[in-house]
């Protein structure tokens, strides 16, 4: 008997913790690993090439992982899988189906059995029973024809049915007797996390994958729209285990564990205990994702935050909104002063990349009300902010609350909001366009000087992303995919075009393409320089003679250390002149008229945000 769980993932990058999950669990309580294959693949595969995948595998059950992003191709992956083979049984389970499991079923009669709620332990026990069950059916199963397989398959179906007094928790079931009904034992109670193997332990592909990992489950806030208030019960995974696993990271130099506990920070002990851990024990590479609630951060985290390596961990921090009505509206509990507070805290180490979320869509939030939740988030400088929209999942008060609100949104995955009370489709597709601009221009971090001396031209800085993207469609740019040069001509362009809009239009274009050009090296070394680039004469020189003549000024601590040589340094640097001071420009924001030559250094990157290290020399020290 052998079954295969099968995860689709957004990404080639992701990967599928639960089936890990219910495999680990399932191997410690007598499962034959060889008996548990496991398959992963992406949305971006094609469905004739993961059907013929699954075909070859030559599984009797398929369990595959079920959320928003890969529900489409569950139910047309179940579908053909039984018009090619009716002897495999096919199970679900996940979020997308637990909490409609009879209706999927009735919708889609290819699925057998949707688990529902945390699955290891019912898992575990389906399998069991299954073997059992297969073993009084040896008879057919070893010469099962084509058109027997449907039989031998309900009859497998049907010998759990006679065993419905034993069914564990967490199924629902469909009856093989006239095809209708459905047999359901409810949700599986929570699991004791201590109880749950290491998942890890052999896993492939460690340094090319994202790793997922929890520490605990269950969130003690009660957000309407989100599906973690369902689980009403908040567990914590021993920190004794939990170091033990963090080190199996570390030692593996795995580039990126993100946890998936929804609000980390909860237990405050727990959460300082990890971070504590992690500060001492960096290996130097491994950076740490967590969703926090800021508000919940006391001054022993914030000192420890400041001595830990930059890019060690990264926090995300999901506000919302600030909108006082639409905060109590989806149930969510946070002192927004001291949200800001502790962001701005943390924003001022410059050691941990702050990621802030907000909704559209959600309750009592108008286009207008938008505005000031987006200017008020971005008064506070994130190094990300995500500009998402309402999905109204199953199983949440949101759901439950959609005609109070008035709130209509697609039939189809990902149920995204369509209207509201208070938002009209109109205004939806301008937040689209106004995501569109803040995803490819804030959150590249690629234009982040540019946009820090553009965006105060105009009246605020929802306007100017407003704007920008109401330019970019009327040119028909969002039809196209851009170069990354392209996209500074982009932003050039509507800038100049727009600088007749601003107050002070001529003060706008000044400095515009000094910013551009100091963006576009910080990040690589431009093989071609864009033709709007004033011409590369530094202070009548040639940057040869400048690594030449001027090694201890342009690579100080190289030169004292004897190790400086001109053609290395110019192998991996790059020498611009400008004609503002930029020190002053980026310690103060004041824009100087003082020349200066600037020193980007690619071989010390930021782990930040990957810019190169800068070092700003006056002109006077080199012309000296």
């Amino acid at each position: 008997m052998k079954f295969l769980l099968c995860g689709i993932n957004a990404k080639y990058i992701h990967s599928n913790l639960a089936i890990y999950c219910l495999r680990a669990y399932a191997k410690a309580h007598g499962l034959p690993e060889t008996e548990c294959l496991i398959k992963e693949y992406t949305i971006n595969h094609h469905i004739e090439d993961i059907l013929i995948d699954l075909y070859e595998a030559g599984a009797d059950v398929i369990i595959f992982s079920c959320y928003i992003w890969n529900i489409s191709y569950v139910r047309e992956l179940a579908g053909e899988l039984k018009k090619i083979n009716k002897r495999i049984s096919i199970w679900a389970g996940g979020p997308e189906v637990s909490y409609d499991a009879e209706t999927f079923l009735t919708e889609n009669p290819s699925v057998d059995l949707v688990m529902q709620g945390e699955g290891e332990e019912t898992f575990t026990a389906l399998t069991g029973l299954w073997q059992q069950i297969s073993k009084k059916d040896d008879g057919i199963a070893g010469k099962v024809s084509h058109t027997d397989s449907q039989r031998y398959s309900n009859n497998l179906l049907a010998g759990l049915q006679a065993r419905e007094d034993c069914l564990p928790k967490g199924i629902a079931l469909r009856k093989t007797e006239g095809g209708d009904g459905v047999i359901n034992t409810g949700f599986a109670p929570p699991v004791n996390l201590d109880d749950l193997p290491f998942v890890y332990d052999g896993y492939p592909f460690l340094e090319h994958k994202i790793i997922y990992y929890e520490s605990s489950r269950g969130c003690p806030f009660r957000c309407s729209y989100c599906l973690s208030s369902i689980d009403k019960s908040v567990r914590f995974r021993s920190l004794s285990l939990v170091f033990k696993e963090l080190q199996y990271f570390l030692d593996a130099g795995i580039p990126q564990v993100k946890f998936v506990d929804r609000t980390f920070n909860c237990n405050r002990r727990h959460a300082l205990a990890i971070w504590r851990y992690l500060y001492e024990h960096d290996n130097g590479v491994t950076n740490f994702h967590f969703e926090i609630s800021s508000d919940l951060l006391e001054e022993e985290e914030l000192e420890l935050f400041a001595l830990m390596r930059p890019g060690l961990i990264q926090l995300e921090i999901g506000v919302q909104s600030t909108h006082p009505p639409t905060i109590e509206a989806i149930r969510r509990r946070m002192d927004l002063p001291r949200v800001f507070h502790n962001v701005d805290r943390v924003h001022a180490l410059g050691n941990i990349h702050q990621h802030l979320d907000l909704i559209a869509g959600l309750p009592f939030e108008s286009y207008e009300q938008f505005r000031v939740s987006f200017n008020d988030l971005y008064a506070h400088s994130p190094d990300q902010l995500q500009l998402g929209f309402l999905k109204v999942l199953k199983g949440t008060f949101m759901e439950e609350s959609q005609e109070e609100y008035r709130i209509r949104y697609r039939s189809q995955p990902p149920y995204e909001v369509l209207t509201t009370r208070w938002l009209t489709y109109d205004d939806i597709i301008r937040l689209k366009g106004i995501e569109e601009m803040v995803e490819t221009y804030y959150n590249s971090m690629q234009f982040t000087w540019v946009l820090r001396y553009a965006v105060p031209f105009f009246p605020s800085p929802f306007d100017f992303y407003e704007q920008f993207a109401v330019w970019y469609k009327g040119q028909g740019l969002h039809q196209y995919n851009h170069s990354r040069l392209g996209k500074y001509e982009i932003l050039r362009s509507f800038l100049m075009e727009g600088a007749a809009q601003v107050g002070d239009s001529e003060k706008l274009t000044a400095y515009l393409d000094e910013m551009l050009i100091f963006d576009m090296y910080l990040r690589e070394n431009l093989k071609k320089r864009p033709e709007w680039a004033k011409e590369d004469d530094i202070f009548g020189q040639k940057s040869k003679q400048l690594y030449r003549e001027h090694g201890n000024l342009l690579f100080p601590s190289l030169w004292q250390s004897g190790q400086y040589d001109s053609k290395k340094a110019a192998g991996f640097s790059h020498l611009e002149t400008f004609s503002f001071d930029l020190k002053a420009w980026m310690r103060d924001g004041k824009l100087i008229d003082r020349e200066c030559l600037c020193v980007f250094d690619y071989g010390n990157r930021n782990p930040l945000n990957h810019n190169a290290d800068v070092r700003v020399i006056l002109k006077d020290e080199i012309t000296a």
